[in-house]
């Protein structure tokens, strides 16, 4: 049987947000894997006119496409790329799900305010610009129209009364430092999706930007396992 993969990153993102993992997992099978980049995301932000929709169509032709191609569909959503990961396997046969950092709750105040605190220590040392996190937040507040983040929101709300609905295997990855999606957002989904075979890894250290940890290593290889495990009932079943 053919696998493919289709990864979907996340709001005001674009795929190198799940580059590494997608490297760490084509090293290591003969999948297929498809990361699109949802109009008006990539290198280059331009959200001006576009709402959640088409965000959820891209993705979803996407998918359509894949699966024309490949015998089974894995797919990978990395923050708002996993509630619209949701939404997809609500409507389509999906085999099984990877939630990275899945925004289903946003903005962890504690975390959010440790790194403005960071942030604002090296303000007074002279080294702001030398600060990634400054940088980061620097580039997507002034290339974010609050349009753009009320359908990321509406896209949210969209998805949610549907948790209950979702069956397929799921695995759930959240990092305990991560400064955009409360940690505690992975249990919350974890309890409401219907799945009966659902795990949950944490990274002690991870932000949100998961696929960057420092220990990515470590769930990248259980989260490995969670899809390997698919393909080996499969086998031996023929």
């Amino acid at each position: 049987m053919k696998t493919g993969v289709l990864c979907i990153h996340g709001f005001t993102g674009g795929p190198y947000e799940v580059q590494p993992f997608v490297d760490f997992l084509h090293a290591n099978t003969d999948w297929e894997f498809v990361v699109p980049t949802l109009p008006g995301h990539g290198e280059t932000l331009s959200l001006e006119k576009l709402s959640a929709e088409n965000w959820m169509m891209e993705a979803e032709l996407a998918l359509r496409q894949l699966q024309k191609e490949v015998d089974r569909v894995y797919i990978i959503g990395f923050s708002m790329g996993g509630v619209i990961a949701l939404y997809l396997a609500n409507r389509y046969k999906v085999d099984k799900l990877i939630l990275l950092s899945a925004a289903a709750k946003y903005i962890y105040p504690t975390q959010l305010l440790q790194d403005i605190r960071e942030i604002a220590k090296e303000a007074m040392s002279g080294k702001l610009e030398d600060n990634n996190l400054y940088k980061l937040y620097r580039a997507k507040l002034k290339a974010t129209p609050i349009h753009a983040t009320l359908e990321f929101m509406r896209l949210v709300r969209m998805v949610e009364p549907y948790y209950g609905q979702i069956k397929v295997p799921i695995c759930l990855v959240q990092g305990k430092k991560d400064g955009i999606v409360p940690y505690t957002t992975a249990q919350f989904l974890f309890d409401q999706i219907g799945s009966e075979k659902k795990e949950l890894i944490y990274s002690e250290v991870g932000k949100h930007h998961i696929c960057y940890s420092d220990d990515s290593e470590d769930w990248y290889n259980k989260a490995f396992q969670f899809l390997m495990e698919e393909e080996v009932e499969s086998i031996g079943s023929n």
